[in-house]
């Protein structure tokens, strides 16, 4: 639901201050330069740093409580991830905000979201700081010159007011902390302050869209997808952070469709952005050559990326923080248009490092279904403060931190889809597989090899060899493994964990413990799911 006047503070502002409105992001950029804000790399990049905030502040995420008897009345899922604002708490700060956005030099940026022009919304930026409304206009679908000039002239669909230098106070606005950011969908407005993280800007709007296709029917998805060079054979990735998801949909041999959120319509799969948002730890021209050349072609930003003593990017260097990430644009691919006809493939990514699951298994649908609400993957040791050994960790569809209703609501709409277009869905472990866990230790450089044995499995399945290959089931699981993967040396050995594990009942061991954690994060989450679905688990 668009802003209407009546939302609206009455701001007492100097007209002679006012928006900057629709500047091109070369000009952001400079001005962002001429305040003495990040720098420039010899290609021409943008490098900045977000300072305190080098990631998403998760805990400091608001919905405003929805009107009484308004469209999302009691169907916003409050717990963990989505906090309550009272709607005075939130219309209080929204006002401060806005008076402070408007009394500043602000730069405003007309961009839509959602490539399916069926389901496009437009958003209008208010951002105090040139760079983020650079990255708004790199991540988000920026309109052409024509469309720009009508979108200035109307209301938008979705408003944002981003200040990273305006803090919260909760004793006036009720928030836990000076940072925010808050949504309201009955009003269609989103605020953001107290960090300079720009990847908040563009998950707002993520979660924002999550609530809002979901009612005409629309699937909304955290996945990457990709085409071939026809438009035809289209796959899509789920996976949570460090299992792939970006990595393998930068193929040069296919189109890239999106890199990060789609949804599902009556006419295909369609970006919901306009951009890309990769990490660049260790990024490398070798096995990254699409996001490597994206990363340091002019204009572009790159977040907390170190330089080295020649000014460029010393992409090793995690000093800053591991999550060092680059955002551009690819609007500017040629034939790049976000949209897709429904999925050949759906390919769900775990980076198990309990090493028992196998490269890649063939799902049936139900096996499917529990999967995809399972959103399975593995916190690795040393990777974050406290984490001894690997740790499995669940994420609902694979993105449970940007769904504003009830999970459900979204398993069902995919599970729908899946049922009317018959794609073939994968599990594909970009993680270990084998005994990289053992005597107390663990050894990161056992993962796959991602050239060796992901990347010719990505290829096998979109190719449609994988899916003529035969199966066997592997215990416990219940997986259909397939008996070998073109491309893949050896594959009869690779294939099959259990060739990794030099005993059989370290094998079992590691295959039950892991079983158990799936059942226990069902049994906490969904009790109630069709037995056919909960059958298709692993048997404990």
């Amino acid at each position: 639901m668009a802003i209407t006047e009546q939302d609206v503070p009455d701001f007492e502002h100097d007209d002679t201050v006012g928006p900057r409105v629709d500047l091109p992001v070369e000009e952001l950029l400079d001005i962002s330069l001429e305040q003495h804000i990040g720098q420039r790399t010899p290609e021409g990049a943008f490098v900045v740093s977000t300072g305190e905030h080098t990631g998403r502040s998760a805990k400091d995420k608001y919905i405003v409580e929805p009107l009484p008897h308004g469209v999302f009345s009691g169907k916003i899922d409050y717990g963990e991830v989505n906090n309550p604002l009272r709607r005075g708490d939130y219309k209080k700060l929204f006002g401060d905000v806005g008076q402070y956005v408007f009394e500043k030099e602000t730069f405003e940026q007309n961009l839509e979201t959602g490539a399916d022009p069926d389901y496009r919304q437009h958003v209008r930026l208010f951002a105090t700081s040139p760079w983020h409304a650079a990255f708004a206009s790199h991540l988000l679908i920026e309109p052409s010159g024509e469309r720009k000039q009508e979108l200035q002239r109307h209301q938008p669909d979705i408003t944002i007011y981003h200040t990273p230098e305006f803090f919260a106070d909760p004793a006036i606005h009720h928030t836990k902390g000076k940072t925010a950011i808050a949504l309201d969908f009955d009003t269609g407005t989103i605020v953001i302050v107290g960090t300079s993280y720009a990847g908040e800007i563009k998950k707002a709007v993520f979660t924002y869209m999550q609530g809002e296709l979901p009612a005409a029917g629309v699937a909304t998805m955290h996945c990457a997808a990709t085409t071939d060079e026809h438009g035809e054979n289209t796959a899509l990735y789920f996976g949570l952070s460090g299992t792939g998801k970006t990595t393998l949909s930068q193929d040069p041999g296919r189109k890239l469709v999106g890199d990060d959120e789609h949804a599902w319509g009556d006419r295909g799969v369609f970006n919901l952005e306009g951009g890309c948002y990769p990490k660049v730890i260790n990024l490398s021209a070798v096995h990254e050559p699409e996001i490597y050349k994206a990363t340091n072609r002019p204009g572009s930003i790159l977040e907390n990326v170190v330089l080295d003593k020649h000014g460029r990017p010393d992409f090793g260097n995690a000093s800053r923080t591991e999550n060092t990430r680059s955002a551009f644009s690819i609007q500017e691919q040629e034939g790049w248009t976000g949209m897709a006809p429904p999925p050949k493939n759906i390919i769900f990514l775990t980076a198990d490092a309990s090493g028992v699951l196998p490269p890649v298994a063939r799902l049936t649908p139900e096996q499917a279904m529990y999967y995809l609400l399972s959103g399975y993957t593995s916190k690795v040791a040393g990777t974050e403060k406290g984490v001894t050994e690997p740790e499995p960790t669940f994420s609902t569809c694979f993105g449970a931190a940007f769904l504003p209703l009830k999970p459900q609501v979204y398993a069902d709409l995919i599970g729908e889809k899946i049922r009317q277009h018959e794609p073939n869905v994968w599990l594909v472990n970009t993680g270990w597989s084998g005994e990289a866990y053992k005597n107390g230790s663990f050894d990161p450089k056992q993962r796959m090899s991602l050239s060796g044995v992901t990347r010719p499995i990505i290829r096998a399945i979109t190719s449609g060899e994988l899916s003529r290959v035969p199966t066997i089931p592997i215990p416990v699981f219940g997986l259909y493994m397939p008996i070998f993967c073109p491309g893949v040396v050896n594959s009869s050995f690779v294939l099959n964990p259990r060739s990794s594990w030099s005993k059989q009942r370290a094998y079992e061991e590691g295959s039950h413990q892991l079983a158990r954690k799936f059942a226990e994060n069902f049994a906490k989450k969904f009790a109630d799911v069709a037995a056919n679905i909960l059958q298709a688990g692993p048997q404990v």
